[in-house]
C-alpha cells in the first residue's frame, strides 16, 4: 500500500532522511519510532507528499504521490503542529473537508459528534490543544481515508479520549482495511496499536520489524540456583543483559523461547520466571549493543 524505496533528503548541506527503505501493508498499522530530530517529521511529510526527495520513490497505489491529487483525494496526515484557518468553526471546516475528500461520510461526522461531544459552531482556534487535536480526529475520519498518517498523534489528549480514538483507528482498520502510518519518539504511546515496528535515527532506519516477531525472540527472566557458577550459562546463552538481585539472577536473552528454557532448566535452577517484556525493554537491549545511543529514542 505504501512503498518507500531508497529516498533522501537534505536541506542545504544537511542530510535529514538518509536512504531509507520500508513499506506498509494494506490493512495494517506501522509506527515509526525515533528520537526528536531522528528525520521523522520530515519523513513523514515527504510519504504525505507536502515535501518531495531528492532521490527515490515513494508510491500509493502503485503511483507517485508528489502532486497527485488522486492519491491525496485517499488520505489524510495529521500533523504534530495543528493549523486551522483563524475564522472557522468546526460546521465550516467540515464543509471544507466534505470539499476536499469525495468519501467524506455525513453520517459518520454525525455519529463522531457524539463521541467528541464539541460544540460545532465554536471556532477551532478557541479550542484548547487537546480539544482541537479531537476536532482533527473528528473531521480526518468522517472523510474515510485509505490511507492514515499521523505524526505525534495522540500529544494533548487526556487518557480516556486516548484511548477512544485508539480505538476508532482499530475499528476503521478491521472493517475498512485502512493503512495507518504512526510516527512517534514514544514507544509506550504504540506499543498497543502498531503491527509492525520501524526505528529511525539520525535519517536513517535502524530496524524494521513485526511487532510479534520482536517479543518471541527476546525473553526476560529470572532465575536462581543454589551454589552456582552462572559462568557456563552466559557461555551458552546470547544474553543482552545481567542484573543480580540478592540471590535472583535477571536475565534478557535473545533466543527462541522453546531453547532458552531447555538451556537454563539443564542446570536446575531453584526459581525460573518468565516476566513480560516491553517494546521500550526489547529496543533498548537488542540495540543498546550497536552502539547507538538508545536512551535517546526511548522515553
Amino acid at each position: 500500500m505504501i512503498e518507500v524505496k531508497n529516498i533522501t533528503k537534505s536541506f542545504a548541506k544537511e542530510m535529514v532522511v538518509n536512504n531509507v527503505s520500508f513499506g506498509v501493508k494494506q490493512g495494517s498499522i506501522y509506527g515509526l519510532l525515533g528520537s526528536n530530530g531522528a528525520g521523522k517529521t520530515t519523513l513523514m511529510r515527504l510519504i504525505s507528499g507536502i515535501l518531495k526527495q531528492n532521490s527515490g520513490t515513494i508510491r500509493m497505489f502503485d503511483e507517485d504521490v508528489f502532486e497527485n491529487l488522486h492519491v491525496k483525494n485517499r488520505l489524510v496526515f495529521i500533523p504534530d503542529s495543528l493549523y486551522f484557518f483563524p475564522q472557522y468553526n468546526v460546521k465550516q471546516l467540515a464543509k471544507y473537508y466534505k470539499e476536499m475528500y469525495p468519501d467524506w461520510s455525513e453520517e459518520r461526522y454525525e455519529q463522531l459528534k457524539k463521541m467528541f461531544n464539541l460544540d460545532e459552531n465554536k471556532k477551532v482556534h478557541q479550542f484548547s490543544k487537546g480539544m482541537q487535536r479531537q476536532v482533527v480526529f473528528w473531521l480526518s475520519m468522517s472523510a474515510m481515508p485509505d490511507i492514515l498518517i499521523l505524526d505525534e498523534p495522540f500529544d494533548g489528549l487526556d487518557a480516556v479520549m486516548r484511548k477512544k480514538i485508539k480505538n476508532l483507528i482499530i475499528q476503521d482498520v478491521a472493517e475498512r482495511a485502512m493503512t495507518v502510518l504512526i510516527s512517534s519518539h514514544n514507544l509506550r504511546e504504540v506499543e498497543d496499536i502498531c503491527d509492525y515496528i520501524g526505528i529511525l535515527h539520525k535519517g536513517e532506519v535502524l530496524l524494521q520489524r513485526d511487532l510479534d516477531d520482536l517479543k518471541t525472540d527476546i525473553h526476560k527472566i529470572q532465575v536462581s540456583f543454589k551454589d552456582f557458577d552462572m559462568a557456563p550459562l552466559k557461555r551458552r546463552l546470547n544474553i543482552l543483559y545481567h542484573e543480580k538481585r540478592g540471590s535472583v539472577h535477571l536475565l534478557i536473552v535473545k533466543g527462541k523461547e522453546e531453547e532458552v528454557s531447555h538451556t537454563v532448566e539443564k542446570y536446575s535452577p531453584v526459581l525460573y520466571d518468565r516476566l513480560p517484556l516491553t517494546l521500550e525493554e526489547i529496543f533498548i537491549y537488542e540495540l543498546g549493543g550497536a552502539g547507538y545511543a538508545i536512551e535517546t529514542i526511548t522515553v
